[in-house]
Order: C-alpha cells, then sequence, then structure tokens
C-alpha cells in the first residue's frame, strides 16, 4: 500500500530514519544509525535517498505531515465538541510529539535546512487553510476565523510539548476561550 505516493519501502525508511533522529537529535544522528535501524547497509538508504540531508529532509516533512493528520483527526465535530479538543489535545500532542516538534524546529531552524522549512511551513498555511474550510461548514464559523485559532491552538500545543509550560498554555487556551465567547455574543 502506498501514502502520499510515496513506495511502501521508502516510507518505512522515512518512518525508521525520523524515529532515529527524534531519539538523538539532528547532530547526533549518523547515517550508519539511520541504516541500521532500517535494517539495511548505507548504501541502500543512499540508494533510495542520495544523501543523508536528503533523508532528513524528506522524512521530516513526511513525519511532521502525519502528526497534523493526527492532530486534524481528533479536532472538534462540532461547536459543542471544541472544549473537549481544547482540554485534551495538548497533552496527548505532548505525549505523543514533543521529540518530533523538538526535531522538527532542530531542522527547520538550522541554517542548512531553512529554506526546506519555509516550504514545509508554506504548506502548512495551505493544509491550515483546508482544515478550516472542513471545519467552518461543522462549527458554523468563519473560514479566517478558524485558521487564526488553530494557528493559536498549535502554537500552544507545540510550546507545551516543547517546554511543558503550563502556564503559557493556559493563557493561550483562556484566550481562545474569551475569543469564542466573543464571538458567539458577536
Amino acid at each position: 500500500m502506498e501514502k502520499r505516493g510515496l513506495p511502501n519501502k521508502r516510507i518505512e525508511y522515512l518512518n525508521k530514519c525520523f524515529d532515529v533522529l527524534c531519539q538523538n537529535g539532528l547532530e547526533n544522528t549518523s547515517l550508519i544509525m539511520m541504516a541500521k535501524a532500517c535494517d539495511v547497509t548505507n548504501g541502500t538508504l543512499l540508494y533510495y535517498f542520495e544523501n543523508k540531508d536528503n533523508i532528513i529532509i524528506e522524512a521530516t516533512e513526511y513525519c511532521m505531515s502525519k502528526v497534523e493528520d493526527d492532530f486534524m483527526q481528533r479536532a472538534p465535530k462540532d461547536f459543542n465538541d471544541i472544549e473537549r479538543f481544547l482540554k485534551e489535545m495538548p497533552y496527548i500532542t505532548s505525549k505523543m510529539h514533543g521529540d518530533k516538534y523538538r526535531l522538527m524546529y532542530q531542522v527547520y531552524s538550522s541554517p542548512k535546512y531553512k529554506e526546506h522549512g519555509k516550504r514545509f511551513f508554506e504548506g502548512v498555511n495551505i493544509r491550515y487553510n483546508r482544515y478550516a474550510k472542513l471545519l467552518s461548514a461543522k462549527l458554523k464559523m468563519p473560514i479566517d476565523y478558524i485558521q487564526g485559532m488553530i494557528y493559536i491552538f498549535v502554537r500552544a500545543c507545540v510550546h507545551f510539548a516543547l517546554f511543558e509550560d503550563e502556564e503559557y498554555l493556559l493563557l493561550q487556551l483562556n484566550a481562545i476561550r474569551t475569543s469564542l465567547k466573543a464571538y458567539m455574543k458577536g
């Protein structure tokens, strides 16, 4: 079975390499470590990806897109479901994806990969707009309002996943709740 237009072996390698990168960090992960995790030779990985940089770039993009998909699959089903989402998603995100966010920021804040990060986040903008359109019909709210709330919420979840900063999280969640109340009154 292929996902996102990629052959199964390639997907398997992307996932395994990303896991190794998450466990060891960008600077501490060698091609040998990734090949060992994939149970292949260095040459096999190089056959699929040409070089270590391509593995890092492709694995980060592919796996972080999967994290986004997971996030949006848990999105509110209707307006009354928003509070459930606000209460549980930051903790689910932290537990399931904290190490992935740490690596993503290592990769995309590196001068070496910055341009790839810009492209990835341009895609994020497109995907969040698509998610906002889907949620707009369910929540009966304007697309731009929902997309703005998605950005605030995702940033709060990622910050919590990275730093376990409960105060920042609660302030952001309360800002979202206040905004929702104001929207409903207006």
